[in-house]
């Protein structure tokens, strides 16, 4: 593949209108179509970027009536993942999606087993793993010897009014997945367990709970523990907050935005220093899945894992109990597999056996 990238982005929301600009400004990329349900809305966003001969329909199946597409952007609410996703897949088209990949893990584990069954790529947007910082950060890690302990404290007060203001947990489901993610990628680690409590403070601006605590065990014991609010204004940590990760040679610190400090001092290799970040960045590694086959670090069985800590701390805070990853893994395996409407997908998933198995070596970073 070497023309641009012919794409339907799906969403046309705030969000969506982030995006529409980065793909209008790739020239690997033509937009040939924006759906939404809501179509003024989206030929007000088309017209504000001066883009034209673009498509503008309420799904991806009336768009391929008349179009031909390569690929889409799925930049949608969280709850319309499942469904938008799934028709691109079975429309034969891979899919980059805004996180989460869906909102729950048995909807997750679905969309998994429909990328097998359709044979496309659906890749995660995870763009705060792509911070050439953070990555500097993973460099000096080798440096600490074994880890025991790493941390994550983020503290802001953004107001965005819309969904996420009348999320049960808007926290946990829709920020701290970047900062887990980011801990399993740091790490190079999967994780075992949580214990979390969530709770938000009287003045709070949100319906559910904006503030949580979790302490996560890792394969071979490391600790990792999350603190966090969106709603503590004054003394506001970056959008990735602030990290601590300690080893038994020494301490590597980083403030989210900055290059990292490392005590004792460690040279690194300086190699992260190169290329794209955020969004432009998961854009960029789509578009090298796509033309080269290889297997994007978003991918969606690999995705899993990062949500399944969200949902485990969700439920460990929601019981008070600590919550074992791969039970919950299983459990929703199991409610995947009932639940399932396409009785391909459902074959598939039958076909695993575990949500272990399904998952497989693909679940590592």
């Amino acid at each position: 593949m070497t023309a641009p990238v012919r794409v339907i982005q799906v969403g046309a929301g705030g969000m969506g209108r982030v995006w529409l600009e980065l793909l209008a400004g790739t020239p690997a990329v033509e937009i040939v179509a924006l759906v939404d349900l809501d179509l003024e809305l989206a030929r007000v966003a088309l017209e504000a970027l001066g883009l034209a001969g673009v498509t503008v329909a309420t799904s991806i199946t009336e768009v391929l009536r008349s179009r031909t597409a390569d690929a889409v952007v799925d930049i949608t609410v969280p709850g319309a993942h499942h469904p938008v996703n799934t028709e691109a897949l079975f429309a034969g088209l891979p899919v980059l999606c805004e996180k989460p990949i869906a909102p729950t893990v048995s909807r997750a584990l679905s969309l998994a087993a429909a990328s097998e069954v359709s044979g496309r790529l659906l890749m995660t947007s995870q763009s705060r793993r792509y911070y050439r910082t953070l990555s500097r950060l993973k460099e000096q890690l080798g440096s600490l010897g074994e880890l025991g302990m790493a941390t994550t404290h983020y503290a802001m007060a953004p107001r965005f009014g819309g969904f996420r203001e009348e999320m049960a947990s808007p926290l946990l489901l829709d920020m701290a997945i970047h900062a887990f993610d980011a801990a399993r990628y740091l790490l190079d680690a999967d994780p075992v367990s949580v214990y979390c409590d969530s709770f938000s403070p009287p003045w709070s601006w949100y319906a559910g709970d904006a503030a949580a605590s979790a302490i996560f065990e890792f394969a071979g014991g490391l600790r990792y523990t999350y603190v966090g609010s969106w709603c503590s204004p004054g003394f506001e940590t970056s959008w990735n907050g602030t990290w601590r990760v300690s080893g038994a040679e020494g301490t590597a610190t980083w403030d989210g935005e900055s290059d990292p400090a490392v005590d004792p001092p460690s040279a690194g290799s300086g190699d992260s220093a190169h290329g794209p970040e955020t969004i432009a960045a998961s854009l960029a590694e789509f578009l090298h899945a796509l033309r080269t086959g290889e297997i994007p670090s978003g991918e969606v069985h690999s995705n899993v894992i990062s949500l399944a800590m969200v949902e485990a701390a969700v439920e460990s805070a929601a019981t008070g109990r600590r919550v074992v990853i791969a039970d919950l893994l299983e459990r929703s395996y199991l409610t995947a597999v009932a639940q399932e409407s396409r009785p391909d997908v459902r074959t598939a998933l039958m076909g695993w056996g575990s949500a272990a198995a399904g998952l497989g070596g693909r679940s590592r970073n």
